[in-house]
């Protein structure tokens, strides 16, 4: 006789429409996101080594002039401000959004306010941002709006952050 399978099936009781609860699950524009990773992970495999800094350029300028205003004059001016700060940074795409990249590791990327419909935009840094300060520092900063004062902060941060 064999031994009774351990599966991992539901009741169909337990499901969310059997239910009547909304799933938690990711929201559409978060699988947009992660399929649009997809398809860069794809493309950059296939490029291997042939994948340069004007593949990445041209992605990251096409991604930022599809943005609604005001976040393309931010996207554009963000993209400015990298460049001239941290030229060893190259620009590539990442979960669709513009992002830059040092020696394959994202370092920081920007997400416009309608890419997941939030109030602002953001500019984050990743892990492998040099930013650490103590115990305790921030690594995404809400953007509304840019001026000369958050210009300047923007580009001492990029240049900290590949120090």
């Amino acid at each position: 006789m064999k031994p009774a399978k351990k599966g991992t099936q539901k009741s169909p009781k337990s499901t969310p429409a059997a239910t009547g609860k909304k799933s938690k699950g990711f929201t559409d524009e978060e699988r947009a996101a992660m399929r649009e990773h997809l398809q860069e992970l794809k493309a950059d495999a296939g490029r291997g080594r042939r994948a340069d800094k004007a593949d990445g350029e041209s992605a990251v300028l096409a991604k930022i002039a599809a943005l609604p205003q005001p976040d393309r004059a931010m996207g554009e001016r963000l993209h400015a401000i990298i460049k001239a700060n941290a030229p060893a940074l190259s620009p590539k795409t990442w979960y669709g959004m513009p992002a830059y990249a040092k020696d394959g590791n994202v370092i920081c990327f920007f997400q416009s306010a309608q890419k997941f419909k939030t109030r602002y935009a953001t500019l984050g840094f990743s892990d492998k941002a040099n930013l650490d300060e103590g115990h305790m520092w921030p690594t995404a900063f809400a953007l509304k709006e840019l001026t000369a004062a958050e210009d300047a902060k923007i580009c001492a941060l990029v240049k900290k952050a590949v120090s």
